[in-house]
């Protein structure tokens, strides 16, 4: 059975995007490439991915998509977006957009990722959704020294410590990687 994980960058206060759902602060942070280089790693071991749709709009725009979708980051990956909205699709990219509870979709998405990792881009809220169905694995959250006035909460749930277990910190440049692995989590 496939692992989910929630791999993210944070701000020091605790906000993935801020109240513009902008990842500009993230990309000025000093060192910033070698963060992003050792993702690689961890995206090598995933089979599919979900994100939300603010999420997906926001790599659209970002990237300029629907006119360059050579840009698509993820182009061997199981692509899930969750929008109760109509929204583009990228030529050429396996995105498969879906509506609904969480549960409902398990069954699908862990079958695209096979054996491999399956990997919660965000935002905050589907991540919550995830660990209140019990599909929730492992949190690995990259804390840049940053703060904002107010953005999109890391994971706007209540889950207490006795169902995460710190695993591991690291330094990468001037993030601290912090991988939590959580109780309770992929349940069939």
């Amino acid at each position: 059975m496939p692992r989910v994980v929630y791999n993210t960058a944070t701000t020091l206060n605790g906000y993935i995007a801020d109240e513009e759902n902008s990842l500009s602060w993230l990309f000025v942070v000093p060192s910033a490439d070698q963060a992003e280089s050792a993702f690689s790693t961890f995206l090598a071991g995933v089979g599919a991915l979900v994100m939300g749709s603010t999420t997906y709009e926001w790599l659209l725009d970002h990237e300029n998509l629907i006119d360059h979708p050579e840009k698509w980051f993820y182009p061997d990956i199981v692509s899930f977006v969750l929008s109760s909205r109509s929204l583009p699709q990228i030529v050429g990219a396996d995105i498969r957009l879906r509506r609904g509870d969480v549960g409902a979709l398990w069954a699908e998405v862990s079958q695209a990722a096979g054996s491999a990792d399956i990997w919660i881009v965000g935002g905050g809220d589907l991540v919550g959704q995830f660990a209140d169905a019990g599909h929730l694995d492992e949190i690995r959250v990259s804390v840049a020294p940053v703060t904002l006035a107010s953005g999109k909460p890391l994971l706007p749930r209540r889950i207490e410590s006795d169902r995460m277990t710190l695993e591991a910190v690291a330094q990468t440049g001037q993030f601290a990687e912090l991988v939590y692995s959580v109780r309770g989590g992929s349940v069939g």
